[in-house]
Parts: structure tokens; C-alpha cells; sequence
């Protein structure tokens, strides 16, 4: 199942079954609002908290994922997950509802993907038949902790992103009709000594070259093999910054093939500055938008990237510097997959 140093090609090419996708009102807003399952008018979700109303959104993504799926909840063997708050408590305390064996995971913004790879390493290696995987974030809770709340109303630089109020979950299964997880590639932390916190996508677009490249070595494969490459939550600065990289280490990958889920999702127009970033981020954009345009085949093969900044509030004030990472995962259209 090794392809060279650090990607697994999946025999059994695991199926997604199913997708549930949430998001806010800022993303009612955005380019991608028809490809949301539930969208909510304000940021309480009916909670007292924004912590709180970060669990709902897992909770409502996990539930339409099994409900669309065709399942009951007690059918799902192990769920994984993870969000960006301390502790991963919203996703922890989402679990309690789902019920089923869960693994917390943080990858920061790159935990959807490494959620996606892990459950299809699960159902691969046939350790279960139902796995659920997904991510979230909340722009509140989430700037809250790692900036400063909004409420203050300070002024961020052209370089910041809009961290997203969303959701994405996916249901895997050993068997059915649906895409197909064929490959991924896990992330190496990469740190280039960048210390701003409001420039995260200049901090991670190393690491998500360093990823679609091992990939693309490992699996001995040329970048035309996929109809799209998507990173993350690079925004437009670190989408630039990226495709500079590749020009310099000459891998071919066109504009035209090559997108960012955190320019995708929101209008022009839209105060985002750079663009949307946040765990929920790649989850939203891949198990909503990108899914649904491989259902109407208009996408084959896509590799995912998803990326995360790995510091944390205790880190920045202690001025270390900001490690990254970036998760690679292959979906192939059923029967498009690759022998």
C-alpha cells in the first residue's frame, strides 16, 4: 500500500458514500451557497455561545452526512474529527450526540484531509465498514481565540483571511456507489521562520508544495493526471506564493488546474482580504462544491490539499515561529479510478 516515502495508494478505494456540508451567513453570501446543505442567518445558531454554536455545526454536518448516506447514526463505527478551539472541545462534546467511537485529531486547517485520509486507511485495512470524518471552524470563536474577538473591530492587513463559519463531514464505506478515495499523502511540517499570524497563507504554501510534490513523485504521475489541484485555505497571497514555488523547483502546474478552496468560496466584493482559511474550510469547499461537480462528472480526479499553520496562542506570545503542514488526498470519480 507504500508508494515511495509517504503516500498510501488505497486497493480498495474506499467509496463516499455521503457528504453533509454547514456554513453561515457569510457564506450564504459567497460563491458557493448552493452547494451547502443547511445555511444559518447569524453566528448563534440559537446558542448562547459561539463555542457552542461551533458544536452545533459539526453535529448538523456529521447528521446530514448519515442521513444522506441512508444510515443510522449507531451503523457509524468510528468518527474522526477535529476543529481549532482548545482542546478540540467542539468537536468532542458534537461526539456525544453522534455516539459513536470517535478519534479527536488536530491538524489545525489541514485536519479535514487527514481526517479523510485516516478513515480511508481504516476502511482500506478493513477495520470497519462506516467511518465519519470531517472538520469545522467558526469565525468568531476562532479569531477569538487566535486574534482578538471581532467585537473590537481592529484593523487586520491585506494579508489576513476570513476565518469561515462551516462545517463538512463525509461518510466512507467498504462498499457502494459513489467517489472514490484512491491515494494520500501525508504532510511533513514545514517552517520557514515565518513569525505573522496574519499571514498564514505565506506561513503554509511551502508545505502544501512540499506535499503535491512528494505526491506527485511518490505516485510517479505528472500534475495532467488530475483535473484539478486544490489547496486548502492558501488564499490568494499563499495560492501566489505556491505557484512561484513550483516555478522555481520547475513542477509543471498551470493556473488553470491548480485553485484554492479559500478563494473559491467567498464573492468578490466580500471584506475576506486575502481569502477564507479555517478548519472548515477545505471540508466545506471539497465534501459540498467539489463533490457535487464530480457527481455531474464534471470533474474526474482531484487531489485535495488541505493546509494548517500549527501555532497556537502560547506559541506567538513565546515569538516562535509558525510551523506548517498539508494533507494530501486523491477522489476519483466512480470508474475513473486508476488500476
Amino acid at each position: 500500500m507504500l508508494a515511495g516515502h509517504r503516500t498510501w495508494e488505497f486497493d480498495r478505494k474506499p467509496v463516499i458514500l455521503a457528504a453533509g456540508t454547514v456554513g453561515g451567513p457569510f457564506e450564504a453570501a459567497g460563491m458557493l451557497s448552493d452547494d451547502f446543505d443547511i445555511l444559518h442567518e447569524d453566528l448563534w445558531i440559537g446558542q448562547d455561545s459561539y463555542e457552542k454554536a461551533h458544536r452545533l455545526l459539526f453535529e448538523e454536518a456529521c447528521t446530514k452526512a448519515i442521513e444522506k448516506g441512508g444510515l443510522q447514526k449507531e451503523q457509524v463505527q468510528f468518527i474522526l474529527g477535529g476543529d481549532l478551539i482548545n482542546q478540540i472541545t467542539p468537536t468532542s462534546l458534537a461526539c456525544r450526540t453522534i455516539g459513536a467511537p470517535y478519534l479527536g485529531l488536530f491538524g489545525a486547517c489541514s485536519t479535514s484531509m487527514e481526517g479523510l485520509a485516516l478513515a480511508a486507511m481504516i476502511i482500506n485495512g478493513q477495520g470497519a465498514k462506516y467511518v465519519l470524518t470531517g472538520a469545522s471552524s467558526h469565525n468568531a470563536a476562532v479569531e477569538k481565540q487566535f486574534r482578538y474577538p471581532t467585537e473590537y473591530g481592529g484593523q487586520k492587513p491585506p494579508t489576513s483571511q476570513w476565518t469561515i463559519t462551516g462545517a463538512g463531514a463525509a461518510l466512507l464505506s467498504s462498499e457502494g456507489s459513489g467517489p472514490r478515495v484512491t491515494s494520500a499523502t501525508i504532510g511533513r511540517v514545514i517552517d520557514l521562520g515565518l513569525t505573522d499570524p496574519f499571514n498564514m497563507g505565506g506561513a503554509m504554501a511551502p508545505a502544501a508544495v512540499d506535499t503535491i510534490e512528494a505526491h506527485l513523485t511518490d505516485r510517479n504521475i505528472d500534475p495532467s493526471y488530475y483535473d484539478l489541484i486544490v489547496t486548502g485555505d492558501l488564499g490568494e497571497i499563499g495560492h501566489n506564493i505556491s505557484l512561484d514555488l513550483f516555478e522555481k523547483n520547475n513542477t509543471p502546474i498551470q493556473n488553470t488546474e491548480y485553485k484554492d478552496c479559500g478563494v473559491m468560496i467567498y464573492r468578490k466584493g466580500q471584506p475576506v482580504f486575502s481569502g477564507g482559511s479555517g478548519a472548515g474550510c477545505s471540508a466545506v469547499v471539497a465534501y459540498g462544491h467539489l463533490l457535487n461537480q464530480m457527481q455531474k462528472g464534471e470533474i474526474k480526479r482531484m487531489l485535495v490539499v488541505a493546509t494548517g499553520a500549527l501555532l497556537s496562542p502560547l506559541t506567538y506570545q513565546q515569538k516562535e515561529s509558525i510551523p506548517c503542514i498539508a494533507h494530501a488526498v486523491s477522489i476519483e470519480a466512480e470508474g475513473e479510478e486508476s488500476a
